[in-house]
């Protein structure tokens, strides 16, 4: 594991956010107290308008921090929003439908479930990274498979491009899943709503990356 990158954190926002302008400071605070790779506007039920609000306040100081700010489900948003990337699941369109929208340089991720094949088929279409879940039980949406931790393990034996970890991830129980292979570990419930406060979490997922590098 040791010629491998260490595994970062990929923050998912939560699903509602109600006070941007205090968001927004929050999350500072948690991208410099921690590891963050990649932030997700995650919005499920807000319209375009709210989207594009919710990124024009906080995509450019996660940007100017250094992390890759993507959209979710949205390719058609994801310029507009001021993206770097677009992050879809298997009912979102194609991976080349993606790209068109984010440009060649754009990051594309896709949801992969726990399918090798689906796995395989995103890579081979030209995904930036592919996401495997749920590990663990999630109170942040209705996960529709339940993944084991050999699925990180097979992918990192044959696959050059990353993978990332989904579903009811926190401090406590993310360790596992960076031994098995996990490049990133995306959260947003075992973030947000830490019982020590989100910045607590953050360096504390830190804190176990370096542990497990």
């Amino acid at each position: 594991m040791s010629d491998r990158p260490k595994s970062r954190l990929y923050l998912i926002t939560p699903p509602k956010i109600e006070n941007l302008e205090h968001f927004a400071k929050t999350l500072g605070g948690v991208i410099e107290a921690g590891d963050v790779a990649c932030l997700q506007l995650r919005l499920k039920e807000a319209s375009d308008a709210e989207i594009l609000a919710a990124a024009a306040a906080i995509f450019p100081l996660a940007q100017d921090l250094g992390v890759a700010c993507l959209v979710n489900d949205r390719p058609d948003l994801a310029k507009l929003a001021g993206a770097d990337g677009v992050h879809i699941g298997q009912s979102d369109g194609t991976v080349a439908a993606a790209r068109n929208h984010v440009g060649k340089d754009g990051i594309v991720g896709v949801t992969c479930h726990d399918s090798r094949h689906l796995a395989m088929e995103a890579a081979e279409a030209g995904a930036d990274y592919v996401a495997f879940g749920a590990f663990f039980d999630t109170a942040t949406k209705v996960a529709p498979t339940r993944a084991n931790l050999d699925i990180l393990s097979w992918w990192q034996e044959i696959m050059e491009i990353p993978c990332v970890a989904i579903g009811g991830i926190n401090p406590e129980n993310g360790a596992e899943l960076v031994k098995a292979g996990a490049d990133f570990l995306a959260v947003s419930a075992g973030l947000w709503s830490w019982p020590q406060g989100p910045i607590a979490a953050s360096a504390a997922f830190k804190e176990m990356f370096d542990a497990c590098a």
